[in-house]
């Protein structure tokens, strides 16, 4: 049987970035079966290129996607967006390029802005974004709130909220048990950048030293941060606590999130971060910031516990509290794998995308 083909957008699919992730899993998912989806790449991450290349592409890449969509036949093309400034340049040509061909169009968008927010005070921009998001067929958000924004900014764009997903294997299968009497290992993966509370997670572990406390906290990943985080590590007195494990992956990362206790995941502004949907199918109890879609896939004092966007003291606060109570996270990382088999799987994922796909087309 010909499946319909629909070109999928993402950074290159060894990238370490959620975009990619997210591609990686569509087409390893059942969605692949039903549908041909034919990647093609976008952005500078996973490339070696110097100045002119990327000016080059640039220039070219439009020209590439027209190429592509009349060689292979396919019918939609299904961005995966973000209101920032230059993705969304580059995702609006790619998407007129798309409807002048005739093509339907997928806007996926990962966070970013609210839509209200991106071109505030410009009205000439904020018509062309609105253009943009309207003459989409679909537009599929990863939050409560990024659905009432869209909704409120336009009534015309027929939006759909469907959040990230992850293949639960190796994570939510595997029987792990709760500490109960050592002391706390702490976790933190992803970038090593100050949005993501990591100074804040400092000063916090910094007190919790003072107070006596014991703990390890491993910090896996990089990023432009990351010496200015060892410095404040060793002000703080906490080189003997703290491991720099460097960027992790398959296996190595199952087996970190299975053998820690608490995700220590104070980030400032977030979309639908995998780090989050990972720990709590690991069992792993998150300690973090009620942001974009966190609250969505978690509740607080059920899956996990969260704490105010910069605020060390409440930080420490809420990992004291279960350090002292590991009845409560046994229970929490119980609650958290069950919250993710039931509604973050890539099964789920692939089917909402199956009825999106064939809705365009129909």
């Amino acid at each position: 049987m010909n499946r319909r083909k629909v070109v999928i957008f993402s950074p290159a699919l060894h990238a370490l970035s959620g975009v990619s992730t997210h591609v990686r899993l569509l087409l390893e998912s059942s969605l692949a079966r039903d549908y041909e989806l034919v990647h093609f790449q976008v952005g500078s991450e996973g490339r070696d290129e110097g100045a002119l290349q990327k000016l080059a592409r640039y220039a070219l890449s439009p020209l590439a996607l027209a190429a592509l969509l009349v060689t292979s036949g396919a019918e939609a093309v299904h961005l995966n967006a973000s209101l920032e400034p230059k993705a969304y340049w580059r995702d609006l040509v790619y998407a007129a390029v798309a409807r002048l061909l005739g093509r339907r169009v997928v806007n996926q968008v990962h966070g970013g802005a609210m839509p209200q927010d991106f071109f505030h005070g410009l009205p000439p921009l904020a018509w062309l974004l609105r253009r943009f998001l309207v003459s989409s067929d679909v537009v599929t958000v990863l939050s409560s709130a990024e659905l009432e924004a869209y909704r409120n900014f336009d009534a015309r764009i027929r939006v759909q909220l469907v959040p990230n997903a992850i293949d639960p294997a190796g994570l939510a299968d595997v029987p792990r048990t709760w500490n109960r009497d050592r002391p706390l290992r702490l976790v933190y993966v992803g970038r090593l950048v100050r949005a993501k509370g990591l100074f804040e997670a400092v000063e916090a572990l910094g007190a919790l030293r003072r107070a006596g406390r014991r703990f390890e906290f491993w910090i896996a990943g990089n990023g432009a941060d990351a010496c200015a985080l060892a410095v404040a590590c060793a002000r703080a007195k906490l080189t003997s606590q703290v491991r720099f494990l460097g960027a992790v992956s398959g296996a190595a990362k199952s087996w970190l999130w299975l053998d820690s206790d608490v995700f220590v995941f104070p980030s400032h502004a977030e979309g639908l971060p995998y780090a989050l949907l990972e720990s709590m199918a690991a069992g792993c109890v998150p300690v973090t910031t009620p942001v974009a879609a966190i609250p969505d896939v978690m509740c607080g004092g059920e899956h996990g516990l969260f704490v105010p966007v910069r605020n060390p003291a409440a930080l420490a606060n809420a990992i004291a509290r279960l350090d002292d109570d590991r009845e409560l996270l046994r229970h929490m990382g119980l609650a958290a794998r069950r919250r993710i088999l039931q509604h973050y799987t890539v099964a789920r994922l692939a089917e909402d995308f199956r009825q999106i796909y064939s809705a365009c087309l129909a």
